[in-house]
């Protein structure tokens, strides 16, 4: 039990203010750990960690209708995140979530675009070949990341969707 009490100690510096008649019981030590916690947090600048904004770029979607939807997009998210985050009203779009089980992220690139963007994998292909209005420059937006350089991209939104899942 001593060496318990000087490893308590050792961890925890304001443990060492108990004297030795003190109680160290299992409560008495979370009771402490939850006062010390909160002390800690009322001296804090802000409850929260720092959060960075992060960089964005201003891309277009173009409906099958013609209707251009555009949007900041962060540096670093999914294109699907950037219809998410904007509330893009794009009928179906997105129904897996981004968990590559469905083609309703479907998005057509422009040739030149396309070619700057990674290989898809053997899965996004797996499920691109089931997509509505395939085409060669076809990517799934759950799949391609933001960068800097697709600022000013426009990227086509096929006319329908077709829902992998529904097959």
């Amino acid at each position: 039990m001593a060496q318990c009490v000087r490893l308590l100690r050792t961890l925890c510096p304001k443990l060492s203010s108990l004297n030795r008649s003190s109680c160290l019981t299992v409560p008495a030590v979370e009771a402490h750990y939850r006062r010390s916690t909160l002390e800690n947090r009322k001296n804090r600048f802000c409850s929260s960690a720092v959060k960075l904004k992060k960089e964005t770029v201003s891309l277009t979607f173009v409906k099958a209708s013609e209707e251009e939807l555009k949007v900041k997009a962060k540096v670093g998210d999914s294109l699907l995140d950037a219809v998410v985050d904007n509330d893009l009203d794009i009928s179906g779009y997105g129904a897996c979530e981004g968990t590559l089980a469905c083609s309703t992220c479907h998005l057509i690139f422009k040739p030149e675009n396309y070619s700057q963007l990674p290989a898809p994998t053997d899965e996004e292909n797996d499920m691109l070949d089931l997509a509505f209005d395939l085409q060669d420059t076809s990517r799934l937006g759950c799949q391609v990341t933001v960068t800097k350089e697709m600022a000013g991209w426009e990227v086509k939104v096929p006319s329908g969707v077709s829902d992998a899942r529904d097959l």
